[in-house]
């Protein structure tokens, strides 16, 4: 079976918060020949992580990691990689994402009103306007 999961699913393998939802998460991830995870389910993962459970960004992607390097799992890894890469270094997941995507769709400056993301990218050598 080939599945695509919900972020529901890997919030529940991660968090834990309910015993039966957890192990039927790890038990359909498990059983799965492929398993899909889009960049969209993961940037609503960290967000959920971050904002509901108060999960610390340095947790959030070692969680990502360890379902990414998960047999059976496909995913977009650069994309995802940028975003981890933009948490690992403090910021927010999803802005990491939306600064590769924009690139690999051919913007080549980051446009923001996030100080903070845009402090982070020019950091990482990422051409960026703050409209602050």
């Amino acid at each position: 079976m080939k599945i695509s999961v919900d972020t529901n699913v890997l919030v529940r393998l991660i968090v834990g918060d309910d015993n039966t939802q957890q192990a039927k998460a790890a038990e359909i991830l498990d059983a799965a020949d492929l398993v899909a995870i889009s960049v969209h389910t993961l940037c609503e993962f960290a967000w959920v992580l971050q904002s509901r459970y108060k999960i610390a960004k340095v947790d959030i992607g070692s969680a990502m990691r360890g379902i990414l390097n998960m047999k059976n799992v496909v995913a977009n890894r650069p994309t995802i990689e940028a975003g981890l890469l933009m948490l690992d270094a403090g910021g927010d997941f999803a802005d990491g994402v939306i600064a590769f995507d924009g690139r690999w769709l051919g913007g080549e400056t980051f446009v923001s009103f996030d100080r903070k993301a845009v402090t982070l990218l020019e950091a990482a050598g990422v051409t960026t306007i703050s409209l602050t």
